[in-house]
């Protein structure tokens, strides 16, 4: 795992001076509110844009800003990059594919998983009740994610072949991937 961690007050400094995170409401926000602050952010590449990189073996990401109700997030794949089947826990969220393309995937136990592909300029947004899986569909993708309240905790899934599902708590921290795969050395 790469993890860049920025400073909020970096993020706030922007340009122009507007300070796109002290207009958040100090409140938890729900699903389309987190869409709408995803899709905000995709339109501020100067907030985002110097913390990008890729890496086939561990994905790339950044925090761009965490308080008390929201946490946001910079994304980066490549087609090698795959989260596994995950929930967010208590969290809301919302993703804002800004470059490239991802596959999100949801669960279906004793059927064909759906996949969807979430190109560039798309954005979708989910309930803590949510559980699905993001890969890498080109090995340029970039997205924006927001989640609230915090990411504290997550739940990894494993689906085997005869459709038994199995979760395993695992801290915001930690790189998902899927949980038969080798972590990297």
């Amino acid at each position: 795992m790469t993890d860049t961690a920025s400073q909020a007050d970096t993020a706030r400094e922007v340009p122009d001076g507007e300070q796109p995170f002290t207009a958040l409401p100090e409140r938890n926000l729900d699903k389309r509110e987190l869409r709408t602050l995803v899709d905000g952010l995709a339109a501020r590449p100067e907030l985002w844009r110097g913390q990008v990189a890729f890496s086939d073996t561990e994905r790339h990401y950044a925090s761009l800003y965490r308080d008390e109700f929201v946490d946001v997030w910079l994304l980066c794949w490549t087609r090698q990059n795959d989260t596994g089947w995950h929930d967010h826990d208590l969290s809301s969220g919302a993703v804002r594919v800004v470059q490239g393309v991802l596959t999100e995937s949801n669960p279906r136990i004793g059927g064909e998983h759906l996949a969807t592909a979430v190109g560039a300029g798309s954005s979708f947004c989910f309930g803590p009740d949510h559980i699905h899986r993001l890969t890498g569909a080109t090995d340029d993708a970039v997205s924006v994610h927001a989640y609230s309240p915090p990411l504290w905790r997550l739940g990894q899934y494993d689906i085997t072949e005869d459709g038994l599902m199995r979760r395993i708590s695992v801290s915001y921290a930690d790189e998902l991937r899927p949980v038969d795969a080798p972590t990297a050395a």
